[in-house]
C-alpha cells in the first residue's frame, strides 16, 4: 500500500481533531453539572421551606424557581471564566459553548417558529387613503391568492387592483404629501411597485432588527435568529425556552419608535442614593428577601459575579468609591467575597448598578449626560425591581437599558433616564413622523444617520432640540435605547444627522430602524414548533438506545459474517461515528432527533462500502489468488461502486438540504456527513487495518465456513424470468392505484395546515373518547391516535387555522383542554395542562402549528425536491455509464421504489398503530430511499461495465445476469445490515421517527427488489430493442 505513512497521519489527525471539537462539549457538560449541583443544593431546599411556610406544593414550586435562578446565576458567573485550559490556548464557558455540539429543539425541548411580516397591513399604511374599498378589496383577495402562489405579494396586489380599477394609476392611491419626496403625478406603475417593494423590505428588514434585539433581551441561550431567503420570514429557534405564551406575545407586538427628551446623571443622583438607603431598609426589614421577576430568591445566598473593589456606607462619597465590574465565579469564600456580601447588604442598588463616573485627577465624580451606569444581563432584572420598590422617587424618569452591550464586552448594558412628563406619560415625538433616513459620512469622515421628518415632525423637533442645547435626546426603540446624541443646535427643517461613533452597520441598522419607524409592521407566526424539555429528554433517550442497539448488531454481523476482516470494519465504523461527530461539532451544526437518525442510518449505509470491498476480496481469493494480491485488488476493483454508490446518496443529501425545511434538513446534514466520513474510513482505516496484519504475517479470515460461498455461484436468470417479476409489480400497483384513487394519503399538517399538540394524561385512554369529546368542543372531528404510551395522544386540528390573531393559539389550547379535562383521574387545572414548566409530566408536552401559506410551500418544495432528485440521478448514471438506457432504467427503478412506499401509506394507514402521514419526515425517507436505492443499482452497473469489457464477446443478457448473481451476496448483505439498523430505530427510537423508520424499511425491500429486477431489466429491455430495429433496418 502506497503512501501509507501519509495515510496514518491524516488518519490520526482527523481523529485527534474530532476529540478536539467533542471537548468542548465534555467542557460545558461539566460546567453545567455543577450548576445543577449548585442550584438543587441543601441551601435551594432550606430557602424554599422558610418560604413556603409550611405548604408542600408550594415548596416544590419554589424549589424550582429557586433553583433555575440559582443554576442561571452560576452559568452567567462562569461565563467569562477559563474552564478549558489547553496551555496554548484558554477557553472561557462562554468559547466552549460556542463550540460545542449543539441540541436541537426536539431533544432538549424549546420552541421553533416562522414569523411572517404582514406586507398588507404595510401597503395599507402607506396609501392615501387608508379605508378605500377598492384597495381593501385587492388586499384581501391577494392574501387569498398567496396561499397557492409563489408570486411575490406586492405582484399579487397590483394584478388584483387592476383587475378592479383597470384604468387608474396605481400612483393614484399612494401619492400624499408623505410621499411626495419618493413619488408625483408623473410616476409610473412600476415606480410606484418598486417603492412598495423597497419599504416592504425596509419593514422587514427592521422587524429583523427588532426581533433579534427582543430575543437577547429575553434570556435565551444560543437563539438562532435567520432570515429565510426570497421570502419576508424569519426562522427563529429558541432552545430551552420555558414560557412560549410570552414569546408569542413579545415577538408580535409592533415596534414603536420615540423621541425622549433625558435627565444627566447629576441632577437624578441624589435620588438614587435615596433608593439604595430606602431599599438596604426594605430588604433588611423584610429578612433579605426579594421578588426578582418570577423567581423567588434570597439575597444574600445567591451570591454575584460583581465585584466592588471598596466598600462603603458614606453614600456622598459613593461615586469615588465604585470600581469597574470584574468576574468571579459563584461559591467564592474569600474574604475579599465576605466583604462584598457586606457591601450588598448596605448597597443594594450599586452593587448590581455600577455608576458612571469620570476622573479628574485622583477624584471621581458622577459622569455627564443621560447614561446612569452599567450593569451585565444577568442583573438587569434585579435593578428593574429595585426601581420599581422606589418608584415614588422616580415618577418624572423612566430608566431604559441600551440595545447593545458597550463595547468590547459581551453582556454589560448602559441604563439611560428619560425625562417623563407623569400626566401624559408619552414621547414628545415619535417615529412616524420620519420620511427618510440614511447611513451617510460628514466632513470629517465620521460615519453618521442622515434623517428626514415631515413639516409636523419638523415643527416638534424645532421646539424639542431648542430646548434641549446641549442635552442629549434618546433615540428609543421597543423600550431599548440605540442612541442617545447631544443637540449641538436648534434644528429648524426636521433635518438631522446623528452622530454616536458608529460604526457603517450600527449606523444603518439605525437609518433601517428609523425608516420603518413610520411603518406599522406587525408580524404573524406562521409556523410554529414547542417541544416540551421532558419530551426532548426522552427523545434523546430513546434516540441513543436505537443508536447503541443498532451498532451493536452491526458490529456483530460484520464479525459473524467477515470474520478478522469484519473487526476491521468494526474499527472503521467506531472511527465514522467519532468522526461524524466531530464535524458536527466543528461546523456549528445542530443535531436533531431527525439527525441522529441520519447518523444511525448513515451507520448502517456505511457497512456497504466494507461490504462490496470484503465480497470482492472474497471473489478473488475463490479465483485463487494469494492473500495480499486478492487485498490489493479486491480494493482496487471496488473504488468506483463504492465512488458512484456514495456520490448519488450525496446528490439526495444536497438536494434535502436546499430544498429541506427544518428537520429535513437536520437528517440531511447528517446524512451526507456521514457519508463522507465512512467513505475515508472503508477505504483507508481498514485496508491500514489489514496492512498492519498482513506485514506482521497474521493470518486474516474474511469469512467464515457459512458464509464463504454464501450466495457464491447463483445462476439466477434474472433477465429471463422478467414476465413473472413484472406481474407481480403489476399486482401490487394495481393495488396502489385503486388505493390512492379511493383512499387517498394521509397528509400531515406540513402539507395541510393545522395544529397538532402532544397530550399526556395520568391513566391510560382510549382515542375515541378522546375524538368524541373534542368534537363537542371544537364542532369538528379532529385526527386523535395514541402516541407511544397508551396514556398519551397526539391531536391534529385546523380549529381557527385561518384565525392570525394573538389569541387564536391560547383560544385553541382552552378549547382542547374543556375536551379532555375529564380524562384525568386528579384534576387538573388550565395553567398545569398548557404551562411550560420544564419539570411537568402531564398535559401538552409538545405543539406545532403550520399555516396554510407555509404548507403550500412545502409541498411546493418536496415536488420540486423529488423531481430534481430523479433528474440528478438520470444525469449522473448517463455521464457515467455513458448510455442513457442504464439512466432510464436507473430512474424507473427509482420510481418503483418511491411509489411502491407511497402506496403502502396509502393502504395501511389508519389500520397499522403508528403515524403514516405524508410529511416532510415522508420526503426526507423518499429522497433518503432513492439515494440507497440507486447505490445499489449502481453496484451492479458497475459490474456490468465490468463483464461487458471483459466479456465482449457474450451476450448482453448473460453478462447483466452474471453481474446480478455475482453481486447479489453484497445486495443481500447489506440491506441486511440497513434493515438491522432501521429495526433498531423503529423498535426503540421515538414515535417522531417511526413513520420515517417505517417508511425506510419498506422501501429497503423495495429498492432491493428494483435494483435486482426491475433497473437491468429495463436498460436490457431498451437497449436489445435498439440493437433489434437496428437489424430490421439493415434488412
Amino acid at each position: 500500500m502506497r503512501l501509507k505513512g501519509t495515510i496514518w497521519f491524516f488518519v490520526i489527525l482527523f481523529v485527534l481533531a474530532s476529540v478536539f471539537s467533542l471537548s468542548f462539549t465534555l467542557c460545558t457538560r461539566r460546567v453545567e453539572n455543577k450548576a445543577q449541583d449548585y442550584a438543587y443544593s441543601e441551601e435551594t431546599y432550606r430557602l424554599a421551606e422558610k418560604l413556603a411556610n409550611g405548604d408542600s406544593i408550594k415548596k416544590m414550586m419554589l424549589v424550582d424557581s429557586i433553583a433555575r435562578e440559582r443554576q442561571s446565576q452560576y452559568l452567567d458567573s462562569m461565563m467569562d471564566v477559563t474552564v478549558y485550559n489547553l496551555l496554548v490556548k484558554k477557553y472561557t464557558y462562554a468559547d466552549c459553548k460556542q463550540k460545542e455540539l449543539q441540541l436541537g429543539l426536539d431533544l432538549k425541548g424549546g420552541m421553533n417558529l416562522t414569523i411572517e411580516v404582514d406586507d398588507a397591513a404595510i401597503i395599507k399604511a402607506l396609501a392615501a387613503k387608508k379605508n378605500d374599498p377598492k384597495l381593501d378589496q385587492a388586499l384581501k383577495n391577494a392574501q387569498q391568492r398567496r396561499i397557492a402562489s409563489n408570486t411575490s405579494f406586492v405582484d399579487l396586489f397590483v394584478d388584483e387592483l387592476k383587475k378592479i380599477d383597470p384604468n387608474q394609476p396605481l400612483v393614484s392611491y399612494f401619492l400624499s404629501r408623505e410621499t411626495s419626496d419618493v413619488l408625483n403625478v408623473n410616476s409610473t406603475d412600476q415606480d410606484v411597485i418598486n417603492y412598495l417593494k423597497t419599504e416592504i423590505q425596509s419593514a422587514f428588514d427592521n422587524t429583523f432588527i427588532v426581533i433579534r434585539k427582543r430575543i437577547d433581551k429575553f434570556g435565551v441561550t444560543q437563539p438562532n435568529i435567520q432570515k429565510l431567503v426570497g421570502q419576508s420570514r424569519i426562522l427563529i429557534e429558541l432552545p430551552g425556552v420555558d414560557n412560549p405564551n410570552r414569546v408569542r406575545s413579545i415577538l408580535q407586538t409592533t415596534a414603536k419608535l420615540e423621541f425622549w427628551e433625558t435627565w444627566n446623571l447629576t441632577e437624578i443622583a441624589p435620588r438614587l442614593e435615596q433608593a439604595n438607603k430606602r431599599l438596604a431598609q426594605i430588604l433588611k426589614t423584610t429578612d433579605s428577601l426579594s421578588l426578582i421577576g418570577d423567581s423567588l430568591a434570597i439575597n444574600d445566598t445567591i451570591k454575584d459575579s460583581t465585584k466592588l473593589a471598596q466598600q462603603s456606607t458614606d453614600t456622598s462619597k459613593l461615586a469615588q468609591q465604585l470600581q469597574s465590574l470584574d468576574n468571579k465565579p459563584l461559591g467564592d469564600t474569600t474574604a475579599e467575597n465576605v466583604e462584598l456580601e457586606q457591601f450588598k447588604k448596605e448597597n443594594p442598588l450599586f452593587a448590581y448598578l455600577n455608576i458612571n463616573v469620570r476622573k479628574e485627577g485622583n477624584q471621581q465624580f458622577y459622569g455627564e449626560g443621560p447614561l446612569i451606569g452599567y450593569a451585565y444581563s444577568r442583573d438587569t432584572a434585579r435593578i428593574n425591581e429595585y426601581l420599581r420598590l422606589t418608584q415614588d422617587l422616580f415618577r418624572d424618569v423612566k430608566f431604559v437599558w441600551s440595545a447593545k452591550p458597550i463595547a468590547d464586552t459581551r453582556n454589560v448594558y448602559e441604563l439611560v433616564a428619560l425625562k417623563v412628563n407623569p400626566l401624559t406619560n408619552k414621547a414628545p415625538l415619535e417615529g412616524d413622523v420620519i420620511v427618510s433616513a440614511r447611513q451617510d459620512v460628514d466632513q470629517y469622515g465620521n460615519v453618521i444617520v442622515d434623517m428626514q421628518m415631515n413639516s409636523e415632525g419638523a415643527k416638534i423637533w424645532k421646539d424639542l432640540t431648542a430646548k434641549n442645547l446641549g442635552r442629549s435626546i434618546a433615540i428609543v426603540l421597543d423600550n431599548l435605547v440605540y442612541s442617545y446624541p447631544v443637540v449641538q443646535s436648534e434644528i429648524p427643517n426636521g433635518r438631522s444627522q446623528i452622530s454616536g461613533n458608529f460604526t457603517v452597520e450600527e449606523a444603518q441598522d439605525l437609518a433601517t430602524v428609523l425608516n420603518a419607524g413610520k411603518l406599522p409592521a406587525p408580524a404573524r407566526i406562521i409556523e410554529e414548533n414547542v417541544v416540551g424539555p421532558s419530551l426532548g429528554s426522552e427523545a434523546i433517550n430513546s434516540s441513543m438506545i436505537a443508536f447503541i442497539v443498532a451498532f451493536v448488531l452491526v458490529l456483530i454481523y460484520m464479525i459473524a459474517f467477515y470474520g478478522t476482516a469484519g473487526i476491521g470494519a468494526c474499527i472503521a465504523l467506531i472511527i465514522n461515528m467519532l468522526m461524524t461527530f466531530g464535524v458536527l461539532a466543528s461546523i456549528g451544526a445542530t443535531l436533531t432527533l431527525s439527525g441522529i437518525a441520519g447518523i444511525v442510518l448513515s451507520l448502517g449505509m456505511a457497512v456497504d462500502a466494507n461490504v462490496i470491498i470484503n465480497e470482492r476480496i472474497k471473489e478473488e481469493l475463490n479465483a485463487g489468488k494469494g492473500l495480499r494480491m486478492a487485498v490489493k485488488d479486491g480494493y482496487k476493483n471496488s473504488y468506483s461502486a463504492i465512488i458512484d454508490g456514495n456520490v448519488t446518496t450525496i446528490i439526495a443529501g444536497v438536494i434535502l438540504l436546499i430544498f429541506g425545511m427544518g428537520p429535513v434538513q437536520g437528517f440531511a446534514t447528517t446524512l451526507v456527513i456521514g457519508i463522507l466520513t465512512s467513505m475515508f474510513t472503508a477505504i483507508f482505516v481498514t485496508r491500514l487495518f489489514i496492512e498492519i496484519l498482513l506485514d506482521k504475517g497474521k493470518n486474516i479470515s474474511f469469512y467464515h465456513k457459512f458464509s464463504q460461498k454464501f450466495l457464491a455461484n447463483t445462476k439466477i436468470d434474472f433477465i429471463g424470468k422478467y414476465k413473472i417479476f413484472f406481474s407481480i409489480t403489476g399486482i401490487l400497483f394495481l393495488a396502489f392505484i385503486i388505493s390512492l384513487s379511493t383512499r387517498g394519503l394521509q397528509f400531515g399538517i406540513d402539507y395541510t395546515g393545522g395544529r397538532t399538540y402532544v397530550v399526556r394524561f395520568d391513566q391510560p385512554v382510549q382515542a375515541t373518547d378522546v375524538q368524541s369529546a373534542l368534537f363537542d368542543v371544537l364542532n369538528e372531528t379532529p385526527e386523535v391516535k395514541i402516541y407511544g404510551n397508551s396514556n398519551q395522544v397526539r391531536i391534529v386540528t385546523k380549529y381557527l387555522l385561518n384565525d392570525t390573531s394573538k389569541t387564536a393559539g391560547i383560544n385553541v389550547e382552552k378549547a382542547i383542554y374543556e375536551g379532555v379535562k375529564g380524562f384525568y383521574k386528579d384534576p387538573i387545572s388550565f395553567e398545569e395542562f398548557s404551562t411550560d414548566n420544564p419539570n411537568k409530566v402531564l398535559g401538552i408536552m409538545s405543539s406545532q402549528n403550520v399555516g396554510p401559506t407555509v404548507a403550500k410551500d412545502i409541498q411546493r418544495s418536496g415536488i420540486i425536491s423529488i423531481i430534481l432528485a430523479l433528474i440528478a440521478m438520470f444525469i449522473y448514471i448517463f455521464i457515467r455509464f455513458r448510455k442513457w438506457q442504464y439512466g432510464l432504467g436507473a430512474t424507473v427503478a427509482l420510481f418503483h421504489d418511491a411509489f411502491f412506499v407511497t402506496g403502502i401509506f396509502s393502504l395501511f394507514y389508519g389500520i397499522l398503530p403508528f403515524n403514516l402521514e405524508v410529511d416532510q419526515n415522508f420526503l426526507a425517507a423518499i429522497l433518503t430511499l432513492v439515494g440507497y436505492s440507486i447505490n445499489d443499482t449502481v453496484v451492479i452497473f458497475d459490474r456490468i461495465r465490468e463483464y461487458n469489457a471483459l466479456y465482449p464477446k457474450r451476450s448482453l443478457k448473460q453478462n447483466m445476469n452474471d453481474a446480478i448473481n455475482s453481486t447479489l451476496s453484497r445486495t443481500v448483505n447489506t440491506a441486511s445490515t440497513v434493515l438491522v439498523v432501521l429495526l433498531a430505530i423503529f423498535i426503540f427510537g421515538s414515535e417522531v421517527i417511526q413513520g420515517f423508520t417505517f417508511a425506510m424499511i419498506i422501501g429497503v425491500i423495495a429498492g432491493a427488489y428494483s435494483t435486482v429486477f426491475i433497473a437491468s431489466t429495463i436498460a436490457w429491455f431498451i437497449l436489445e430493442g435498439n440493437k433489434a430495429n437496428k437489424k430490421k433496418i439493415n434488412n
